[in-house]
């Protein structure tokens, strides 16, 4: 469903979900694809961005969310959680747990966020075996493998390029250059690679504030906004306890609150009243 969504837009954006919740809204707000993202889902169980999640905790969020919605889910798979022969075992774990893609990233261990200082990257040719692993180890060809280089960084942007050229040639569906610091990288990347791209707009880091319409000139198939619903809901409930603990309620701030039965319409609540009560009134006509 991925690859065909990706065949017929012209740009897609993916928001980035932690949970289930965040991914039904996703759905019920009109978005195509969601992106799970590694930073969003750390940052949720207070964790940093260093590759502390495990694999089993992912693959069970990944379970729970593609439980509740039926959209294609990009997921990040950090450094595929270990060594290439562990990569093997991650694209099979996602895959059937409902995934429908799998980024691994060129990092070295312990990894950290794109955007900041610190990071190193493995030989082109260590990820080259990541990456044909992970199609070795896929079920399906519509399970997308994108490969993610944080080259730029560390190399410059030449060494960016030339380390996806070489991850294309391994067999990547879809490359995803991290971090670039200006529009104009953008398009000298896609200019030099002629696969799907996924471009990162993530707040208060290293790539400026551009606009999916600027990405999709610039020949981009992908945007994803990995952290924005994270940010946005820890603000918020800054802002409601710092409301409550000044103000002793929070009747002044209900009109910043998504009502209950707008809640209740989010996770179709009355379907499973309508269930117990048609399945109570069976039993008890069962045993007259």
């Amino acid at each position: 469903m991925l690859r065909e969504i990706i065949n017929n837009r012209e740009i897609i954006i993916a928001p980035g979900v932690f949970n289930p919740i965040t991914a039904l809204l996703c759905k019920k707000m009109g978005f195509e694809v969601i992106y799970f993202s590694g930073a969003s889902f750390s940052g949720s169980l207070a964790l940093p961005d260093l590759g502390m999640i495990t694999l089993t905790e992912v693959v069970e969020e990944v379970r729970r969310i593609t439980s509740v919605v039926d959209l294609p889910l990009i997921v990040d798979a950090n450094t595929g959680f270990g060594e290439t022969i562990n990569v093997y075992r991650t694209v099979r774990e996602l895959e059937r747990a409902g995934a429908s893609a799998i980024q691994i990233e060129d990092q070295i261990m312990p990894k950290k966020c794109g955007h900041l200082e610190g990071k190193m990257v493995i030989q082109e040719e260590d990820m080259v075996k990541k990456i044909r692993m992970a199609i070795e180890a896929r079920k399906s060809e519509d399970f997308l493998i994108i490969a993610r280089t944080d080259a730029r960084s560390v190399e410059g942007l030449e060494r960016a390029i030339e380390r996806a050229k070489i991850y294309v040639e391994a067999g990547a569906d879809i490359i995803f250059p991290e971090a670039l610091e200006s529009l104009e990288e953008f398009k000298e990347f896609s200019k030099n690679i002629k696969v799907p791209l996924i471009a990162n707009m993530t707040e208060f880091g290293r790539t400026p504030y551009i606009t999916v319409e600027e990405f999709k000139e610039a020949g981009y198939k992908i945007v994803l906004f990995p952290v924005t619903l994270l940010r946005v809901s820890l603000y918020s409930m800054k802002e409601i306890l710092r409301e409550i603990k000044e103000k002793g309620t929070q009747k002044y701030y209900l009109d910043k609150m998504m009502s209950r039965k707008e809640f209740y319409d989010l996770i179709n609540y009355y379907s499973y009243i309508d269930i117990d009560t048609k399945i109570a009134k069976y039993s008890y006509d069962k045993n007259k």
